[in-house]
């Protein structure tokens, strides 16, 4: 019976997914970047997305922090290791280091504390009716299915010890008669969907209409054998799902490689310029989001602190389509009655939280309105302001090349801009304008030593990135440059896109080799595929072309070195490259060639520190 039952199961499966794919409009390979799937990304990947506070992004990876490195305010949880943590993110930071560590309660731990879920009415420890026992309640408890989706459903079977989370989270089992219930006897859940427990997602009890039980199919080799073969999406964790249910904004992989690789969203869902769909409730919902932060653009008002865990619970139809085909992806959202109960912590709510009391850096900003202008400006003359990350590095009576502040005493520049064996030579130059002019807020450093990266390549320009450290004054402490502005240093290059505007700036000579004298600027796009331009030498992971379709703006010599920057929708300046080579000066078809810097954030992070260049992912 149990075989037939299993087929028949599946055959609803295989008949509703076909009638959905003939409905789709879009080709479903269409929608997904084929070369960033090669990249594996998953939730765990700071390329895509953020960190947890209780992670660090290094290499492109989140990794586990040490709890002491999480802030210290925080209200005390419990562990299922018996623990009592001061604050939800050390817990999370230990469970890190060892994953049976698990959270249980928010408090001090307590012999009776106990939490439980598990799935019954069935003749398998993976399918059934969901139960949870919270650790202040006496009796295991249903889940109402109006609240249950894939989300949730992911996280009760790694709950259950199914790594790969949920087959299915909208199928229909039978309560045994002697099981009877009424419209108040079952709990509504909210997890974000990455939890290792249901125990941190936030439980309340409404009197709302009971609409049926949540039940649940766990992911196992035997479901696995019954997905079609012909028309899937494979996880990074190798569990398989189908084409339509990549990049729909929900994680139905489990680590959310199914919505990273996206060039369109479908559904309700929101794309971000990185190329990852998400929730479209996650838009102005008050947290970035999209690690380019244009889900928190254009947003009038903000819901109210205390709601931040009645957030929208997406409903999404099964896993492949076994109920509900008939009807929206995602239900209404869920109205906050005034004898709604909460009966657990938002521990959601607690994470946003903590991550407003991380460290936060003061870069990339700057009150100048010239380098945001949209037209494209040749050989504009800056005003003081306008770049106050640019400075100018001196060698003996001459500016060869420019350089770029990022905080601290550290320059950032190009390798073949600087020698090791010259670092007593060199002067930094900041807020410097005019070589005829010179302005009164020009400061001069001279420079303690400089570090040119270790795999320079000065026949291809491979590497060609070094850091300069300068002198501090002797009554400083720190060097103090009063009228410069550190330019943020990029951990992911998805930050920007080809065609994106961005701006170089420099002393470089014009494409006449006529000598310029003031620092001069020019909005450039960014262009990719640049191997067409420059065959056989140009590597597209460590470097950037940009440029104008007619040549017109165009870095040049004596620009070595110096700032490409990109400003985000908040206008925030990162240093996304610098100015290395190139052919043939303001010419088209002759783009210039920068430094790619996001791929140089651990180097550099290794060298100046992770605290002072880390904006995000700290």
């Amino acid at each position: 019976m149990k075989l037939i039952r299993v087929a028949l199961l599946f055959l609803c499966c295989y008949l509703s997914f076909c009638k959905r794919s003939l409905t789709s409009d879009t080709p479903q390979e269409d929608l997904i970047d084929k070369k960033c799937l090669t990249e594996k990304y998953t939730h765990l990947s700071c390329n895509k997305v953020f960190c947890q506070p209780w992670q660090k992004c290094i290499d492109g990876t989140c990794v586990c922090k040490l709890p002491y490195q999480c802030p210290k305010n925080g209200t005390s949880v419990c562990s299922t290791n018996g623990r009592s943590y001061p604050t939800y993110c050390q817990q999370k930071s230990f469970e890190c280091l060892r994953p049976e560590a698990k959270f249980l309660n928010n408090g001090k731990c307590t012999p009776e504390g106990q939490f439980s879920v598990s799935v019954n009415y069935r003749n398998t420890n993976s399918e059934g009716i969901v139960e949870v026992k919270l650790v202040d309640q006496d009796e295991k408890m249903f889940i109402c299915k109006n609240s249950w989706s894939i989300t949730q459903a992911n996280v009760a079977c790694r709950d259950l010890g199914f790594q790969q989370g949920a087959f299915d989270a909208q199928t229909n089992f039978n309560l045994p008669n002697h099981l009877h219930i009424n419209d108040t006897e079952c709990l509504h859940v909210h997890c974000r969907g990455l939890e290792t427990s249901l125990a941190e997602c936030t439980f309340t009890k409404r009197t709302t209409g009971y609409q049926g039980l949540a039940g649940v199919i766990c992911y196992t080799q035997s479901v696995e054998d019954f997905v079609r073969k012909d028309n899937i999406f494979q996880c990074v964790n190798g569990k398989r799902i189908s084409q339509e249910e990549a990049c729909d904004g929900l994680n139905n992989c489990g680590d959310q490689s199914d919505e990273l690789c996206c060039k369109e969203c479908r559904g309700n869902s929101f794309l971000c310029k990185s190329g990852v769909c998400i929730p479209k409730e996650y838009k102005c919902n008050g947290e970035v989001d999209c690690i380019t932060g244009e889900d928190e653009i254009g947003c009038q008002e903000r819901r109210h602190p205390e709601l931040q865990g009645f957030e929208l619970m997406p409903r999404a139809a099964g896993r492949l389509g076994l109920q509900g085909l008939e009807t929206v992806a995602r239900g209404p959202e869920p109205e906050i009655e005034e004898d709604t109960k909460l009966l657990t912590a938002d521990m959601d709510a607690e994470r946003k939280r903590i991550k407003s009391l991380l460290p936060k850096l003061s870069c990339g900003v700057t009150n100048s309105e010239h380098i945001r202008r949209k037209r494209v400006v040749g050989g504009k003359a800056a005003e003081a302001g306008d770049f106050p990350w640019q400075v100018a590095i001196r060698d003996g009576e001459k500016i060869n090349c420019g350089g770029i502040y990022i905080g601290g005493c550290w320059i950032l520049t190009a390798a073949h801009c600087v020698r090791v064996s010259k670092a007593h030579r060199y002067q930094i130059w900041t807020a410097f304008l005019d070589w005829l002019k010179p302005n009164s807020e020009l400061t001069v450093f001279w420079v303690n030593k400089v570090i040119i990266h270790e795999n320079y390549n000065g026949a291809t320009y491979e590497n060609d990135i070094a850091l300069i450290e300068m002198k501090k004054y002797s009554n400083q402490r720190e060097c103090e440059l009063h009228h410069s502005i550190p330019a943020c240093v990029p951990w992911s290059p998805y930050l920007f896109q080809p065609n994106d505007k961005c701006v170089v700036s420099g002393w470089g000579r014009e494409k006449d080799n006529q000598k310029v004298y003031s620092l001069k600027w020019g909005e450039v796009k960014l262009i990719g595929n640049c191997s067409k331009f420059y065959q056989d030498r140009y590597y597209e992971k460590k470097m950037q072309c940009a440029g104008t379709d007619d040549g017109s703006i165009d870095a040049c010599k004596g620009d070595s070195g110096g700032p490409l920057v990109c400003m985000d929708i908040n206008n925030v300046a990162y240093v996304w490259g610098v100015v290395s080579w190139g052919e043939n000066c303001g010419k088209p078809d002759f783009p210039g060639v920068y430094t790619k810097v996001a791929n140089y954030f651990d180097w550099i992070s290794q060298h100046v520190g992770r605290s002072l260049i880390s904006q995000h992912n700290v």
